[in-house]
């Protein structure tokens, strides 16, 4: 067995692949009659049986609407909500539960940062610099508020291996430069960006950044302290939890500046013929019934994630990455794209005279979830030159059986073009 084999066997064996597996009911799922390997995981991770019982369990035993009852259920799953914030709260290092806001998911972060924010700072003449290798979601709103207020909107380049142009962005920012929006780690390549580098150089004139981290927050330990960093997003269904949940952290001073962005129940101080005056930090932001069930769920997420813990969910990411690209490094005929040296668990690829949508649809009869198309990053797309990729996206369940019964599907799929 090859040195990087044996590596593989040992982490997965130190981690107890079967039991983790064990813990997520759909992976016993057959699709075609054949297994399910399941490697679409940055579009959306499966969900442990802890998440799943838990939120049957608020439905089934506690379901109350929260923050706004005197009785025993209110209360109870009250209390829930804000324990599933305390611990979203610890796992990013926020100073204060206050700066920890519950969101529909990243974009729905996004678009409260790009609208409130923008309204109180942004004005005509201004610029908010944004990546080339952003996702729609973080690329879009930002765009638009430009666009609405009259501002510029400017993108930085990336090189050719995927990895954000430092110097480019350094080279446009400028004191007319209102806010920084970029990535921790690119869906479509799974390149880690210099997070850290960029929000310094921000700073030193005074420019807030805002940071999209969903494909980062299940891979990489954060401390948003640490980083220094003003505003960082991310969704609890790219981290093993519910779908319509997610998170806005925002640093406490921001927060308390900017505008809200809904209006509503929950939000408000006090209600006058005349004028409103709202709600304390983070309720400020949380208009209406929230999603109550999928906020418990999400802090059920994050246990499960610090119960397995995040180094070891890293290595073992970057073992079935390394492993993954050995394998399609052997493949005649197969280009991957992103091959920065600082990466996660993604690889997105084509095969010579395929479309990535063929290749997609035959690996799925063999039971194999990929993904295809541009994967919400057009702009990155068309800097590469390409219409988009088959991407393969591994999670702490993934195993190397998986990815060799992959290279055999995908040897077999390609003999089929040739």
């Amino acid at each position: 067995m090859c040195e990087l084999c044996n590596q593989v066997q040992l982490n997965f064996n130190k981690m107890d692949i079967e039991n983790i597996r064990s813990k997520f009911p759909i992976l016993n799922q057959k699709v075609y009659n054949k297994p399910l390997v399941y490697f679409d995981n940055a579009a959306t991770t499966q969900k442990p049986q802890s998440v799943i019982d838990t939120m049957n369990e608020f439905y089934t035993m506690w379901n109350s609407n929260v923050h706004r009852g005197v009785h025993y259920l209110s209360n109870y799953c009250t209390d829930a909500c804000e324990h599933s914030r305390k611990i979203v709260a610890d796992f990013i290092g926020a100073r204060s539960e206050k700066e920890v806001i519950f969101t529909q998911g990243a974009t729905d972060s996004v678009n409260i940062i790009a609208d409130t924010f923008c309204r109180k700072y942004l004005k005509a003449g201004d610029e908010i610099l944004v990546s080339q290798v952003e996702h729609h979601s973080n690329f879009v709103p930002w765009q638009q508020a430009a666009k609405y207020h009259n501002a510029k909107f400017v993108v930085f380049d990336m090189l050719p291996d995927g990895r954000i142009d430092i110097n480019d962005f350094k080279s446009k920012l400028s004191d007319k430069t209102k806010i920084v929006a970029v990535n921790h780690v690119s869906n479509a390549l799974g390149t880690i960006n210099p997070i850290k580098e960029i929000i310094d150089t921000a700073h030193k004139m005074n420019i807030p950044v805002f940071v999209d981290g969903a494909q980062a927050v299940h891979h990489i330990k954060l401390d948003v302290k640490e980083l220094d960093v003003d505003f960082y997003a991310f969704s609890g269904h790219k981290m093993y939890g519910p779908t319509g949940i997610g998170i806005l952290y925002g640093k406490e001073k921001w927060l308390e500046d900017i505008p809200p962005y809904r209006f509503g129940g929950e939000m408000i101080g006090r209600v006058y013929n005349s004028h409103t005056t709202f709600n304390e930090l983070p309720f400020k932001f949380e208009a209406g019934t929230p999603n109550y069930i999928g906020q418990i769920g999400l802090g059920k997420a994050v246990e499960f994630i610090n119960e397995i813990g995040l180094n070891t969910i890293s290595e073992a990411g970057q073992v079935l990455l390394n492993y993954a690209t050995e394998k399609f490094s052997a493949i005649e005929g197969v280009t991957i794209y992103g091959t920065a040296k600082e990466k996660t668990g993604i690889i997105s690829f084509l095969v010579d005279g395929t479309h990535p949508f063929d290749i997609g649809v035959i690996l799925d009869k063999y039971g194999i979830a990929t993904r295809t198309g541009h994967h919400c990053a057009q702009p990155l797309f068309d800097k590469i030159g390409i219409t988009g990729t088959v991407r393969v996206s591994f999670a702490i369940y993934n195993t190397v059986a998986e990815i060799d019964y992959f290279i055999e599907s995908l040897n077999k799929t390609i003999k089929m073009f040739r």
